[in-house]
């Protein structure tokens, strides 16, 4: 039935024409692949054949450009790096800014409401969990009020004290917490012996009445009954300071530093109590003091790196050995970063910390780039001229490697559009194309001429590292054993056979890879057991897949041991137990008589703590209704006679907005400030509860807005954060899809996609159960961890899927000799460079070390263990060599004859062809 539609199908044409179709295709990707391999054979043969010119003008022009790099601009600004650029929290504080501006919240500065401006701010603590409340702890606390009021900032011949810069109340006097207040009414209790004041949380009344908010500034409160408090382990001061201008910030800027100097000294001289200050400024300075920090690590890294690359290099063969060229790759990368550095700096460009994974991620491409051509010249014969080896180790190498580049370029360049939210994730893809674009031209370039001087050094059986000649052996034997011992090598009429390749199989990595593994790999009982691992290693991805959290917490970016970790690790252990203060601000003129709006107004805020006068007067409102009923007349009756005569409700001009229209006035806008109930993972419940209100307040009857300037980082973090990573796959995926028709055989593409989505499934899952959040150093690594998979598993699959003849087995061991030295080298140097920015004391260089050695290593797992086992069952399919035999199934005899002296013809060997 199916042989006669084929039949009838071809006759029709249809299947002739699909046929003809597929072979045009692949015809004319075989003819573009030969095409740029004869491109890249030219390109390889003209530098061989200008090596000089091809040294020196990369590192010329790496030191022109390079030099402006000696005076970089550093951008400090956090939240200009980090938080979205297109946020509705920007919009929402400008909107509340031009409402209540800073200077008209006098008693409202919860937790810095709406800017976060300049403040001074210490959390005080006891060693041994005393209560903070205590007569002694309390004369402390006062004391260091005393200090900090006291200090005094010099310029132009002037001294100004906190009370010159602080923010001003009504009555124009400095505003500070009400806990110092509170803490003054108890020390005057107790020295006139009395004891009547008591303390309520997390709402207490002052001794002038006043209701005020006291969450934030007591924590760790022990509790006697329903809200009284008992003790208190932690008391938190701040101070906020006016920056209206230059000349104020500037001098804000100097009082902060004071500020923390005096809370040292302060600390030193009473060890009892432990302290934790945090400014304004502190989390841009710790931002940079990991590339402080990190110094002394990367050079330790770089040394390793070099000592690595040098040893992957050499061999027992002091002919053959490559050391150099361990090392000149090394410089080509370096010359590259540099290069690229200074062309940033010289168009406006400015470093951060995000950065410090640039030179790692150029090193992982450059690596296999170089090892790959130096594997490429082992596979050359010896009995060449040096440019025509070079000529063949670009045609071999340089299409896979081109093609990567450009795979970088692409899914590094869609991070550097607009498209990216976060500035840093921005600037970060866009220094990365340039360097990476660097790499590769210097690549081809200068690390192309090292091959070309190293090949002439081989060539004239020169030392490769001394470059002195190696005398032949028999005048060799006559030479010092220590002499014999530096010069060993092989000769070419003893070191190669036809296809001139067995001297290079002395050397280590190949010799193991040929000889031990391929075989051991591929062997039919190892097979269940790699299948096995790979099951168990997708159930804990997807384990890890499904805990994935995102990480918009900004002490992920800092150095451990600053004061920004400290503060932060001391505010989530004492005062997570309410949500940060959150401004709920209506921007209309609403019916505040109508019974129906006041509920609505309230049950809006239900559930919450209500900080505000407000809240109290339409409380207070509530009861007129119930009582009389309250018409619009009588409602700004009741607004004015509050407004003029200063009565208790005189304080609503804090948190409202009145307007006067028709000689009536009306409440144009209005606030209160909301606290939420909330747990340790205060994060993540802060950002469900930002989702929930801002949900409700486009779909509520009042128009309203919440804002804190925590949401300015989380408000759309994790679109903004992911946004990056799902554009480079897509165009990742269609690079794949266009590169199909420069590769021979568009299967390739197919496997090489699959296994990278293997690996970044695999790293997402097992980073999450690192404890590695989902942020923006995490996803610029998946980034590259797409492209440095695609680096390692393209040529791999190149040769398993173009071979022909032989079965899937021996195709795999011919992969893994071909390429496995290339994959294992840069796989140990890259590591080796990753083992010292684990100690370094920063949890920036922290998720940068466990993202970039999940990123090798699960890539190094599919490489050696994943794809060879795979690949000898699944497609493609592989023939067989037959025995070609003549028609008669003779076997053709070579007879190799002699004739001895008498010229008796003996036959001396018989060979089978």
């Amino acid at each position: 039935m199916v042989l006669p539609r084929i039949w009838e199908r071809f006759r029709s044409g249809n299947l002739h024409l699909t046929l003809l179709s597929c072979l045009r295709t692949r015809m004319l990707r075989q003819v573009l692949h030969r095409g740029l391999r004869t491109c890249f054979s030219r390109l390889g043969y003209f530098v061989a054949n200008h090596p000089v010119f091809f040294a020196s003008a990369p590192v010329l022009i790496s030191i022109l450009l390079g030099a402006s790099f000696s005076k970089y601009g550093i951008e400090d600004n956090v939240e200009y790096l980090l938080a979205p650029q297109h946020s509705l929290a920007k919009i929402e504080r400008n909107l509340v800014d031009s409402f209540f501006p800073v200077n008209r919240s006098k008693h409202r500065l919860y937790s810095d409401l709406q800017t976060p401006g300049r403040y001074g701010r210490v959390i005080i603590t006891s060693s041994t969990k005393a209560n903070m409340l205590d007569q002694h702890h309390t004369e402390l606390i006062l004391k260091l009020h005393s200090s900090v009021a006291k200090i005094q900032v010099h310029m132009m011949d002037f001294s100004y004290t906190f009370a010159h810069l602080c923010v001003l109340d009504n009555e124009k006097s400095c505003i500070v917490d009400d806990i110092i207040h509170i803490l003054e009414h108890i020390k005057t209790q107790r020295s006139l012996n009395q004891t009547g004041f008591t303390i309520t949380y997390p709402i207490t009344h002052l001794k002038d009445g006043r209701e005020v908010y006291i969450g934030h500034q007591l924590g760790g409160v022990t509790l006697q009954g329903k809200d009284r408090v008992r003790s208190a382990e932690a008391v938190q001061l701040t101070y906020y300071l006016q920056a209206v201008n230059s000349l104020n910030d500037a001098l804000a800027e100097k009082w902060e530093l004071l500020f923390c100097k005096t809370i040292k000294l302060f600390e030193e001289s009473n060890k009892e109590i432990k302290l934790y200050p945090f400014t304004s400024a502190t989390l841009k300075e710790d931002f940079q003091q990991t590339s402080i920090i990190s110094e002394e690590y990367l050079i330790t890294a770089l040394v390793l790196v070099v000592v690595m690359a040098i040893l992957c290099c050499s061999m027992w063969d002091c002919v053959r050995s490559k050391p150099w060229l361990g090392l000149l790759g090394l410089v080509t990368m370096s010359l590259a970063t540099l290069t690229a550095a200074g062309i940033i700096n010289l168009t406006g460009g400015k470093y951060h910390s995000t950065l410090l994974g640039l030179p790692l991620i150029v090193l992982g491409h450059g690596l296999y780039g170089t090892f790959e051509m130096l594997s490429s010249w082992r596979k050359t014969r010896e009995d060449q001229h040096v440019k025509e080896r070079v000529a063949t180790v670009y045609a071999d190498s340089m299409l896979s490697f081109s093609l990567n580049t450009l795979m970088y370029l692409v899914t590094f360049g869609i991070g550097a559009s607009p498209f990216t939210n976060i500035e840093a994730a921005r600037i970060f893809c866009c220094n990365t194309c340039i360097a990476v674009l660097f790499n590769y031209l210097y690549i081809l370039s200068f690390y192309g001429s090292s091959l070309v001087f190293t090949g002439y050094i081989e060539s004239n059986y020169q030392h490769s590292i001394f470059c002195k000649k190696v005398p032949k052996p028999d005048v060799l034997q006559e030479k010092p054993a220590w002499y014999r011992f530096i010069m060993t090598t092989k000769f070419s009429e003893d070191a190669t056979n036809s296809d001139g390749t067995i001297a290079y199989e002395n050397h280590l990595l190949i010799c193991f890879l040929k000889r031990y593994y391929s075989d051991w790999i591929t062997n039919t009982y190892v097979k269940p057991f790699v299948v096995l691992f790979y099951l168990i290693y997708i159930s804990f991805a997807l384990m890890g897949y499904l805990q994935v959290t995102e990480g918009s917490d900004l002490s992920n970016i800092v150095a451990t041991e600053t004061g920004t970790t400290a503060y932060t690790t001391a505010q989530q252990k004492y005062f997570s137990n309410y949500s940060p203060v959150i401004g709920f601000y209506i921007y209309e003129s609403i019916e505040y008589w109508n019974t129906s709006v006041q509920e609505d107004v309230l049950e809006y805020t239900k559930g919450f703590v209500r900080i505000s006068w407000f809240e109290s007067y339409l409380n207070y409102l509530r009861k007129l209704n119930m009582s009389t009923g309250l018409p619009k007349k009588n409602f700004t009756d009741i607004l004015r006679h509050s407004f003029l005569k200063k009565t208790q409700f005189y304080h609503f001009s804090e948190d409202i907005i009145f307007s006067e229209k028709n000689n009536e006035l009306e409440v144009a806008a209005s606030r209160m400030f909301l606290v939420a109930k909330t747990m340790e993972t205060k994060r993540k419940e802060l950002y469900d509860l930002l989702e929930t209100l801002r949900k409700l307040s486009f779909t509520s009857k009042v128009k309203f807005i919440i804002f804190n300037p925590s949401f300015v980082f989380m408000d759309r973090y994790s679109s903004s954060v992911g946004a990056p990573l799902q554009h480079s796959c897509i165009s990742a995926l269609f690079v794949l899809f266009f590169s199909a028709f420069l590769v021979a055989d568009s299967l390739i593409n197919v496997w090489v996609t699959v296994t990278v989505a293997s690996v970044e499934f695999g790293v997402l899952g097992f980073m999450t159960l690192w404890k590695v959040e989902l942020d923006c150093i995490s996803v610029l690594c998946l980034i590259y961890g797409i492209n440095y998979t695609i680096d390692n598993v393209a040529p791999m699959m190149s040769t398993f899927v173009l071979g022909k003849d032989f079965t899937r087995t021996r195709w795999v061991k011919n992969t893994l000799e071909l390429h496995g030295v290339a994959i294992l080298q840069s796989y140990l140097c890259f590591t080796v460079g990753l083992i010292p920015l684990s100690t370094v004391p920063s949890n920036l260089t922290r998720t940068l070390f466990r993202c970039l050695f999940l990123i090798a290593f699960v890539t190094f797992f599919h490489c050696f263990a994943i794809l060879p086992v795979v690949l000898t069952f699944l497609p493609p399919s592989k023939k067989k060599r037959k025995e070609k035999k003549n028609p008669d199934h003779c076997e053709e005899i070579e007879c190799v004859e002699m004739v001895d002296i008498d010229s008796t013809r003996v036959v001396d060997q018989i060979t089978t062809v």
